[in-house]
């Protein structure tokens, strides 16, 4: 029986052709030399134009350095705002990456927790008290990877309000997955006026455009953190690719309903999987509003057993579904939450209805 892989945090989608003849065009055209390290003009225009557009956010293009991808864009911040024996905080369950980027630059992650019956999401209660005055970083995504959780327009703004209160931290908004919604749009935390000169968006075209691959990603930020992380990424890669540039700039200078088919794909996918998970004994999950991920929390299975293992966290129950039902799924603990699993429903519907018929088979093994 071939593996299915619910593992994969890509969209099973290909770039949309207007995208795709933009990067032609620039290999057409010769756009094959170096670019300025923090992009091209023309794209951190076209980005300012799209933050403006689309999230209500006022960036002039100098503020706005393009990257290697969204991954690169936050290092890029964590590197320079962050020292040794400074604190950052980060909800959990969050992108993987986060920790050892806190890390790489010397700092201490404090993990906030949350849990399923939370919507997985950090109150405004919970964040205040994490913070202490070595706390200098927030970083949280939203819609998350690897919930699917969404922040709403009152649950933002109380973020901005506990923020408020302690100046000396800077928040990090990752908003990769924002086209990926189905619930509206919620608002970008730099919004709110009263601290936008402490927060740094991120975005990119991976996620909302299919673009894996193209590997561009961008924050804008204050003036001054967006010069820091044009030095830092002027030592370590330079600009990324200036073909990927220019597709770049043809995506977020598209209407955003490009992205629409996709995403409706996704919202019938979720409902699909959600529905079979009901069917499923000792889990619960909540209904993610963004991405394209559940995120069910498994500790009514841990403590049984298959062939003499008893399943401890997450990571023993993606090892029992890979075996008993031949199923590829991502353990929690590399999210911060040991007590669930992450499956990615960017796959086909048929592909997920067997993944959960055989999910739930094998279910009836455990002892």
């Amino acid at each position: 029986m071939d593996v299915i892989s619910l593992s994969l945090g890509e969209p099973d989608f290909d770039t949309p052709e207007p995208i795709k003849a933009a990067g032609i065009r620039g290999i057409e055209q010769n756009f094959s030399h170096y670019t300025p390290v923090p992009g091209l003009l023309s794209l951190r225009e076209a980005i300012a134009h799209k933050l403006k557009r689309d999230n209500g956010l006022a960036y002039q293009p100098s503020q706005i350095v393009v990257s290697n991808g969204a991954k690169q864009s936050i290092t890029n911040a964590v590197l320079a705002l962050v020292d040794p024996g400074d604190e950052v905080l980060i909800p959990a369950p969050y992108w993987v990456s986060y920790v050892d980027m806190v890390q790489l630059a010397g700092g201490t992650p404090v993990i906030v927790p949350t849990r399923v019956e939370d919507d997985f999401k950090a109150t405004p209660e919970r964040l205040a008290r994490a913070i202490t005055p070595k706390t200098r970083l927030l970083i949280y995504s939203s819609p998350c990877n690897p919930s699917g959780s969404v922040y709403t327009p009152d649950e933002i703004a109380g973020i901005a309000s506990v923020l408020a209160q302690h100046p000396q931290v800077i928040a990090i908004s990752d908003e990769i997955y924002e086209l990926i919604q189905f619930e509206g749009r919620s608002p970008s935390l730099a919004s709110h006026a009263e601290i936008a000169d402490r927060v740094i968006t991120v975005n990119g075209v991976s996620k909302g455009f299919a673009m894996t691959g193209w590997r561009l990603g961008y924050l804008a930020a204050p003036q001054w953190i967006a010069d820091a992380c044009s030095k830092i990424q002027g030592q370590i890669t330079s600009a990324p690719c200036s073909i990927a540039q220019v597709a770049a700039e043809a995506a977020v200078s598209a209407d955003p309903s490009i992205a629409d088919e996709m995403r409706n794909a996704f919202l019938r996918r979720r409902d699909l999987v959600l529905k079979k998970m009901a069917s499923i004994p000792g889990w619960k999950s909540h209904k993610p509003t963004g991405a394209f991920y559940l995120f069910p929390d498994v500790s009514g299975w841990l403590g049984k057993s298959y062939e003499g293992n008893t399943l401890e966290n997450g990571d023993d129950v993606a090892l029992f579904l890979l075996s008993a039902a031949r199923v590829a799924v991502v353990g929690g603990p590399a999210f911060g939450s040991p007590e669930c699993i992450r499956i990615s429903y960017a796959a086909s519907d048929a592909i997920l209805e067997e993944a959960m018929n055989r999910i739930a088979e094998a279910s009836k093994l455990l002892i």
